[in-house]
Protein backbone atom coordinates (compact mmCIF):
# COMPACT_ATOMS: atom_id res chain seq x y z
CA UNK A 1 0.00 0.00 0.00
CA UNK A 2 0.99 3.38 -1.25
CA UNK A 3 1.81 5.53 1.99
CA UNK A 4 2.59 9.08 2.77
CA UNK A 5 4.10 9.96 5.53
CA UNK A 6 4.20 13.53 7.65
CA UNK A 7 8.33 12.85 8.48
CA UNK A 8 10.59 14.84 10.96
CA UNK A 9 13.14 12.61 10.90
CA UNK A 10 13.37 12.10 14.74
CA UNK A 11 13.28 8.81 16.20
CA UNK A 12 9.55 8.78 16.30
CA UNK A 13 9.25 9.00 12.70
CA UNK A 14 12.39 7.04 11.92
CA UNK A 15 10.51 4.03 13.74
CA UNK A 16 7.38 4.49 11.87
CA UNK A 17 9.37 4.40 8.75
CA UNK A 18 10.82 1.15 9.86
CA UNK A 19 7.59 -0.10 10.62
CA UNK A 20 5.89 0.65 8.22
CA UNK A 21 8.16 -0.66 5.83
CA UNK A 22 9.55 -3.82 7.22
CA UNK A 23 6.58 -4.83 9.25
CA UNK A 24 4.22 -4.03 7.41
CA UNK A 25 5.27 -4.12 3.80
CA UNK A 26 4.08 -0.06 2.84
CA UNK A 27 5.38 1.50 0.49
CA UNK A 28 6.38 4.86 2.23
CA UNK A 29 6.55 8.45 0.90
CA UNK A 30 8.29 10.20 3.41
CA UNK A 31 6.83 14.11 3.71
CA UNK A 32 9.09 17.20 5.30
CA UNK A 33 6.92 20.44 5.79
CA UNK A 34 9.36 23.63 6.39
CA UNK A 35 7.18 26.12 7.73
CA UNK A 36 10.61 27.89 8.69
CA UNK A 37 12.33 26.02 11.05
CA UNK A 38 14.97 24.15 9.42
CA UNK A 39 18.30 25.19 7.73
CA UNK A 40 19.32 23.91 4.69
CA UNK A 41 21.57 21.79 5.94
CA UNK A 42 19.05 20.20 8.48
CA UNK A 43 17.03 19.79 4.96
CA UNK A 44 19.49 17.73 3.02
CA UNK A 45 20.21 15.48 6.32
CA UNK A 46 16.95 14.43 6.81
CA UNK A 47 16.38 13.37 3.05
CA UNK A 48 19.31 11.52 3.28
CA UNK A 49 18.62 9.94 6.39
CA UNK A 50 15.08 9.01 4.78
CA UNK A 51 16.22 7.38 2.15
CA UNK A 52 18.67 5.27 4.43
CA UNK A 53 15.84 4.10 6.56
CA UNK A 54 14.08 2.65 3.46
CA UNK A 55 10.93 5.25 1.87
CA UNK A 56 10.74 4.66 -1.60
CA UNK A 57 10.49 8.92 -2.56
CA UNK A 58 11.17 11.83 0.34
CA UNK A 59 9.47 15.22 -0.34
CA UNK A 60 10.04 18.29 0.96
CA UNK A 61 7.17 20.90 0.65
CA UNK A 62 8.84 24.74 1.14
CA UNK A 63 5.65 25.94 2.82
CA UNK A 64 6.85 29.38 4.34
CA UNK A 65 5.57 31.80 2.06
CA UNK A 66 2.24 30.12 2.02
CA UNK A 67 2.60 29.21 6.04
CA UNK A 68 2.68 33.31 6.46
CA UNK A 69 -0.01 34.09 3.14
CA UNK A 70 -2.80 32.14 4.38
CA UNK A 71 -2.44 31.77 8.51
CA UNK A 72 0.18 33.94 10.32
CA UNK A 73 -0.77 37.11 8.00
CA UNK A 74 -4.09 36.67 10.03
CA UNK A 75 -2.43 35.81 13.65
CA UNK A 76 -1.01 39.57 13.18
CA UNK A 77 -4.18 41.07 11.78
CA UNK A 78 -6.14 39.82 14.77
CA UNK A 79 -3.49 40.46 17.72
CA UNK A 80 -3.64 36.69 18.66
CA UNK A 81 -1.97 35.44 21.76
CA UNK A 82 -3.51 32.31 23.28
CA UNK A 83 -4.94 33.65 27.43
CA UNK A 84 -3.25 36.87 26.37
CA UNK A 85 0.43 34.62 26.74
CA UNK A 86 1.06 32.28 23.51
CA UNK A 87 1.54 33.37 19.70
CA UNK A 88 0.10 29.63 18.31
CA UNK A 89 3.16 29.09 16.95
CA UNK A 90 3.25 25.18 17.04
CA UNK A 91 -0.89 25.11 16.85
CA UNK A 92 -0.46 27.30 13.51
CA UNK A 93 2.37 25.32 12.58
CA UNK A 94 0.59 21.74 12.97
CA UNK A 95 -2.03 22.18 10.87
CA UNK A 96 -0.15 24.20 8.38
CA UNK A 97 2.09 20.97 8.00
CA UNK A 98 -0.86 18.10 8.56
CA UNK A 99 -2.44 20.33 4.95
CA UNK A 100 0.22 20.15 3.44
CA UNK A 101 0.83 16.01 3.57
CA UNK A 102 -2.71 15.64 2.98
CA UNK A 103 -2.25 17.83 -0.42
CA UNK A 104 0.98 15.72 -1.43
CA UNK A 105 -0.97 12.36 -0.76
CA UNK A 106 -3.74 13.55 -2.56
CA UNK A 107 -1.58 14.48 -5.72
CA UNK A 108 0.43 10.88 -5.81
CA UNK A 109 -2.80 9.29 -4.96
CA UNK A 110 -1.55 7.52 -1.34
CA UNK A 111 -4.08 5.22 -0.14
CA UNK A 112 -3.47 5.83 3.37
CA UNK A 113 -1.39 8.50 5.17
CA UNK A 114 0.84 8.05 8.59
CA UNK A 115 2.11 10.61 11.34
CA UNK A 116 3.94 10.04 14.02
CA UNK A 117 2.38 11.36 16.98
CA UNK A 118 1.36 9.87 19.98
CA UNK A 119 -1.65 9.00 21.74
CA UNK A 120 -1.31 12.13 24.90
CA UNK A 121 -1.46 15.75 22.96
CA UNK A 122 -3.23 18.08 20.61
CA UNK A 123 -0.97 17.13 17.44
CA UNK A 124 -2.58 13.94 16.99
CA UNK A 125 -6.20 15.48 17.03
CA UNK A 126 -4.90 18.25 13.94
CA UNK A 127 -3.62 15.67 11.87
CA UNK A 128 -6.34 13.27 12.23
CA UNK A 129 -9.14 15.99 11.47
CA UNK A 130 -6.80 17.58 8.23
CA UNK A 131 -6.65 14.03 6.72
CA UNK A 132 -10.31 13.23 6.87
CA UNK A 133 -11.41 16.43 5.64
CA UNK A 134 -8.66 16.00 2.82
CA UNK A 135 -8.83 12.58 2.01
CA UNK A 136 -11.72 11.40 3.63
CA UNK A 137 -11.20 7.51 1.57
CA UNK A 138 -7.42 7.21 2.73
CA UNK A 139 -6.68 5.03 5.79
CA UNK A 140 -4.74 6.68 8.68
CA UNK A 141 -1.86 4.77 10.15
CA UNK A 142 -0.81 5.87 13.63
CA UNK A 143 1.83 3.36 14.85
CA UNK A 144 3.27 5.57 17.96
CA UNK A 145 0.18 5.97 19.00
CA UNK A 146 -1.76 2.73 18.48
CA UNK A 147 1.66 0.48 20.01
CA UNK A 148 1.86 3.06 22.92
CA UNK A 149 6.15 2.25 22.95
CA UNK A 150 8.05 3.77 25.38
CA UNK A 151 11.20 5.63 23.65
CA UNK A 152 13.65 2.73 24.63
CA UNK A 153 11.81 0.08 23.13
CA UNK A 154 11.59 2.35 19.38
CA UNK A 155 15.34 2.41 19.61
CA UNK A 156 15.55 -1.23 20.12
CA UNK A 157 13.38 -1.78 17.33
CA UNK A 158 15.50 0.35 15.39
CA UNK A 159 18.21 -1.26 16.32
CA UNK A 160 17.54 -4.80 15.55
CA UNK A 161 16.78 -3.36 11.95
CA UNK A 162 20.03 -2.06 11.81
CA UNK A 163 19.49 1.58 12.34
CA UNK A 164 22.29 2.38 15.34
CA UNK A 165 22.10 6.46 15.84
CA UNK A 166 22.90 9.00 18.91
CA UNK A 167 18.69 8.82 20.01
CA UNK A 168 19.79 10.03 23.36
CA UNK A 169 16.79 11.87 24.90
CA UNK A 170 17.78 15.91 25.32
CA UNK A 171 16.81 17.47 28.42
CA UNK A 172 14.29 19.33 26.60
CA UNK A 173 12.35 18.85 23.49
CA UNK A 174 12.77 22.11 20.80
CA UNK A 175 10.38 22.69 17.76
CA UNK A 176 11.20 25.88 15.78
CA UNK A 177 9.28 27.71 13.60
CA UNK A 178 9.41 31.24 11.66
CA UNK A 179 6.51 31.92 14.33
CA UNK A 180 8.40 30.86 17.26
CA UNK A 181 10.04 28.07 18.97
CA UNK A 182 8.18 25.94 22.13
CA UNK A 183 10.61 24.47 24.74
CA UNK A 184 9.59 21.23 26.78
CA UNK A 185 11.16 19.08 29.68
CA UNK A 186 11.10 18.36 32.93
CA UNK A 187 9.52 21.90 34.57
CA UNK A 188 6.60 21.98 31.89
CA UNK A 189 5.11 18.75 33.22
CA UNK A 190 4.08 20.28 36.65
CA UNK A 191 2.50 23.38 37.49
CA UNK A 192 5.45 24.96 39.40
CA UNK A 193 8.99 25.53 38.04
CA UNK A 194 9.96 27.75 35.20
CA UNK A 195 12.20 26.88 32.38
CA UNK A 196 16.10 27.56 33.04
CA UNK A 197 17.67 30.02 31.15
CA UNK A 198 20.15 26.74 29.62
CA UNK A 199 16.84 25.31 28.41
CA UNK A 200 16.00 28.42 25.66
CA UNK A 201 17.85 28.03 22.51
CA UNK A 202 18.61 31.14 22.12
CA UNK A 203 20.78 32.99 25.01
CA UNK A 204 21.00 36.13 26.45
CA UNK A 205 24.28 37.93 24.46
CA UNK A 206 23.01 41.13 24.09
CA UNK A 207 22.99 43.52 27.57
CA UNK A 208 22.61 47.36 25.98
CA UNK A 209 19.79 48.65 24.89
CA UNK A 210 18.72 49.49 21.93
CA UNK A 211 15.80 51.48 20.24
CA UNK A 212 14.27 50.44 16.41
CA UNK A 213 11.51 51.02 14.15
CA UNK A 214 8.75 48.99 12.76
CA UNK A 215 6.95 50.39 9.65
CA UNK A 216 3.72 48.20 8.86
CA UNK A 217 2.15 48.77 5.42
CA UNK A 218 -2.02 47.93 5.75
CA UNK A 219 -1.41 45.70 8.88
CA UNK A 220 2.04 43.88 7.63
CA UNK A 221 5.28 44.56 8.78
CA UNK A 222 7.14 45.45 5.88
CA UNK A 223 10.40 47.60 7.28
CA UNK A 224 12.45 47.22 9.82
CA UNK A 225 14.82 50.35 11.21
CA UNK A 226 14.16 51.77 8.18
CA UNK A 227 15.04 48.83 5.67
CA UNK A 228 12.19 47.55 3.31
CA UNK A 229 11.05 44.23 2.73
CA UNK A 230 9.54 42.90 -0.21
CA UNK A 231 8.03 39.95 1.51
CA UNK A 232 7.07 40.47 5.30
CA UNK A 233 8.56 36.69 6.48
CA UNK A 234 12.32 38.34 5.63
CA UNK A 235 10.85 41.17 8.15
CA UNK A 236 10.02 38.84 9.99
CA UNK A 237 13.24 36.69 9.88
CA UNK A 238 15.21 40.45 10.50
CA UNK A 239 13.38 41.55 13.61
CA UNK A 240 14.26 37.72 15.72
CA UNK A 241 17.86 38.59 14.45
CA UNK A 242 17.64 42.18 16.50
CA UNK A 243 15.17 40.63 19.30
CA UNK A 244 16.09 37.10 20.18
CA UNK A 245 19.66 38.09 21.85
CA UNK A 246 17.99 39.84 24.26
CA UNK A 247 16.02 37.14 25.80
CA UNK A 248 12.87 38.33 24.65
CA UNK A 249 9.62 36.85 24.27
CA UNK A 250 10.24 33.77 26.46
CA UNK A 251 7.25 32.86 28.44
CA UNK A 252 5.64 29.44 29.68
CA UNK A 253 1.87 29.45 28.33
CA UNK A 254 -0.94 27.13 30.27
CA UNK A 255 -3.81 26.04 28.36
CA UNK A 256 -6.68 23.60 27.47
CA UNK A 257 -5.53 20.57 25.35
CA UNK A 258 -8.13 19.05 22.46
CA UNK A 259 -8.39 16.08 24.50
CA UNK A 260 -9.37 18.09 27.33
CA UNK A 261 -6.45 18.21 29.71
CA UNK A 262 -4.38 21.09 31.28
CA UNK A 263 -0.84 21.26 29.40
CA UNK A 264 1.83 23.54 30.22
CA UNK A 265 4.48 24.29 27.45
CA UNK A 266 7.45 26.94 27.40
CA UNK A 267 8.32 29.37 24.19
CA UNK A 268 10.27 31.99 23.03
CA UNK A 269 9.09 34.22 20.05
CA UNK A 270 10.37 37.69 20.02
CA UNK A 271 9.53 38.89 16.96
CA UNK A 272 6.01 37.27 17.44
CA UNK A 273 5.56 38.95 20.79
CA UNK A 274 6.95 42.37 19.43
CA UNK A 275 4.70 42.33 15.90
CA UNK A 276 1.62 41.50 17.65
CA UNK A 277 1.86 44.31 20.43
CA UNK A 278 3.54 46.85 17.94
CA UNK A 279 0.38 46.25 15.49
CA UNK A 280 -2.03 46.48 18.30
CA UNK A 281 -0.69 49.68 19.60
CA UNK A 282 -1.14 50.78 15.85
CA UNK A 283 -4.48 50.04 15.54
CA UNK A 284 -5.61 51.58 18.63
CA UNK A 285 -4.29 54.82 17.25
CA UNK A 286 -5.75 54.38 13.92
CA UNK A 287 -9.43 52.32 14.28
CA UNK A 288 -12.64 53.28 15.71
CA UNK A 289 -13.65 51.78 19.17
CA UNK A 290 -15.93 49.37 17.62
CA UNK A 291 -13.71 48.04 15.36
CA UNK A 292 -11.68 47.17 17.75
CA UNK A 293 -14.71 45.52 19.63
CA UNK A 294 -15.49 42.79 17.14
CA UNK A 295 -11.83 42.51 15.74
CA UNK A 296 -11.08 41.58 19.54
CA UNK A 297 -13.72 38.76 19.50
CA UNK A 298 -13.72 36.89 16.03
CA UNK A 299 -10.14 36.97 16.92
CA UNK A 300 -10.34 35.16 19.91
CA UNK A 301 -12.85 32.61 18.44
CA UNK A 302 -9.83 32.53 14.89
CA UNK A 303 -7.44 31.59 17.83
CA UNK A 304 -9.62 29.58 19.76
CA UNK A 305 -10.43 27.03 16.52
CA UNK A 306 -7.25 27.20 14.60
CA UNK A 307 -5.53 25.76 17.95
CA UNK A 308 -8.60 22.95 18.10
CA UNK A 309 -7.66 22.25 14.36
CA UNK A 310 -10.19 23.99 12.88
CA UNK A 311 -8.21 25.61 10.11
CA UNK A 312 -10.34 24.10 7.26
CA UNK A 313 -13.57 25.45 8.71
CA UNK A 314 -15.51 27.56 6.62
CA UNK A 315 -15.90 30.18 8.95
CA UNK A 316 -12.03 30.95 9.06
CA UNK A 317 -12.33 32.02 6.00
CA UNK A 318 -15.04 34.41 6.89
CA UNK A 319 -13.17 35.80 9.84
CA UNK A 320 -10.24 36.01 7.91
CA UNK A 321 -12.14 38.47 5.32
CA UNK A 322 -13.05 40.12 8.14
CA UNK A 323 -9.86 40.67 9.54
CA UNK A 324 -8.61 42.16 6.34
CA UNK A 325 -10.87 44.21 5.95
CA UNK A 326 -10.57 45.92 9.05
CA UNK A 327 -6.11 46.74 8.17
CA UNK A 328 -7.06 49.41 5.39
CA UNK A 329 -5.60 52.12 7.68
CA UNK A 330 -3.31 50.08 9.74
CA UNK A 331 -0.44 51.86 8.17
CA UNK A 332 2.21 53.37 10.36
CA UNK A 333 5.82 53.33 12.15
CA UNK A 334 6.29 51.93 15.60
CA UNK A 335 9.18 52.52 17.94
CA UNK A 336 10.06 50.14 20.15
CA UNK A 337 12.48 49.71 23.14
CA UNK A 338 14.50 46.56 23.26
CA UNK A 339 16.80 45.37 26.51
CA UNK A 340 17.46 42.70 28.16
CA UNK A 341 14.40 40.05 28.73
CA UNK A 342 11.81 43.00 27.74
CA UNK A 343 10.57 45.43 25.12
CA UNK A 344 8.47 48.53 25.75
CA UNK A 345 6.54 50.61 23.37
CA UNK A 346 7.40 54.03 22.90
CA UNK A 347 4.77 55.01 20.29
CA UNK A 348 3.92 55.56 16.75
CA UNK A 349 3.86 57.76 13.65
CA UNK A 350 1.08 57.28 10.91
CA UNK A 351 -1.02 59.42 9.20
CA UNK A 352 -4.12 58.07 9.84
CA UNK A 353 -3.52 58.76 13.52
CA UNK A 354 -7.47 59.71 15.00
CA UNK A 355 -5.19 61.32 17.93
CA UNK A 356 -5.11 64.08 15.40
CA UNK A 357 -4.75 67.66 16.84
CA UNK A 358 -6.89 69.52 14.82
CA UNK A 359 -10.06 67.82 16.71
CA UNK A 360 -8.78 68.27 20.09
CA UNK A 361 -6.58 66.97 23.05
CA UNK A 362 -7.62 64.67 25.47
CA UNK A 363 -8.64 66.74 29.04
CA UNK A 364 -7.06 69.68 27.90
CA UNK A 365 -9.02 71.54 24.75
CA UNK A 366 -11.23 70.72 22.00
CA UNK A 367 -11.74 72.14 18.45
CA UNK A 368 -14.66 69.94 16.61
CA UNK A 369 -17.40 70.64 19.67
CA UNK A 370 -18.73 73.30 22.20
CA UNK A 371 -19.40 72.76 26.17
CA UNK A 372 -23.23 72.87 24.81
CA UNK A 373 -23.02 70.10 22.66
CA UNK A 374 -21.19 68.07 25.66
CA UNK A 375 -24.17 69.28 28.09
CA UNK A 376 -26.99 68.27 25.83
CA UNK A 377 -25.47 65.13 24.65
CA UNK A 378 -25.20 64.38 28.14
CA UNK A 379 -28.51 64.80 28.87
CA UNK A 380 -29.47 62.53 26.08
CA UNK A 381 -26.80 59.70 26.74
CA UNK A 382 -28.19 59.50 30.72
CA UNK A 383 -32.31 59.79 30.10
CA UNK A 384 -33.43 56.17 29.93
CA UNK A 385 -30.98 55.23 33.22
CA UNK A 386 -32.92 58.13 34.94
CA UNK A 387 -36.32 57.28 33.72
CA UNK A 388 -35.36 53.95 35.40
CA UNK A 389 -34.26 54.92 38.69
CA UNK A 390 -37.76 57.30 38.95
CA UNK A 391 -39.38 54.68 38.34
CA UNK A 392 -38.01 52.35 40.86
CA UNK A 393 -38.40 55.49 43.06
CA UNK A 394 -42.03 55.91 42.51
CA UNK A 395 -42.76 51.86 42.53
CA UNK A 396 -41.07 52.01 45.80
CA UNK A 397 -43.01 54.63 47.76
CA UNK A 398 -46.53 52.45 47.03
Amino acid sequence: MKVVLAYSGGLDTSFCVKYLTEELGHEIHSVLVDTGGFTEEEIKDIETKAYELGVKHHHTARMVGEYYQKCIRYLVYGNILKNNTYPLSVSAERMFQAVAVADYAKEIGAEAVAHGSTGAGNDQVRFDMVFRIVLPNAQIITPIRDLRLSREAEIEFLKSKGVVREWHKAAYSINKGLWGTSVGGRETLTSDGFLPESAFPTQVTKKKGSEITLQFVKGELKGVNGRRFKNPVDAIRRLSELASPYGIGRDIHVGDTIIGIKGRVGFEAAAPLIIIKAHHLLEKHVLTKWQQYWKQNLAEWYGMLLHEGQFLEPLMRNIETFLESTQTNVTGEVRVQLAPYHFQLLGIKSDYDMMSPVFGSYGEMNNAWSGDDVRGFSKIMSNQVMIHEKIAELVAKK
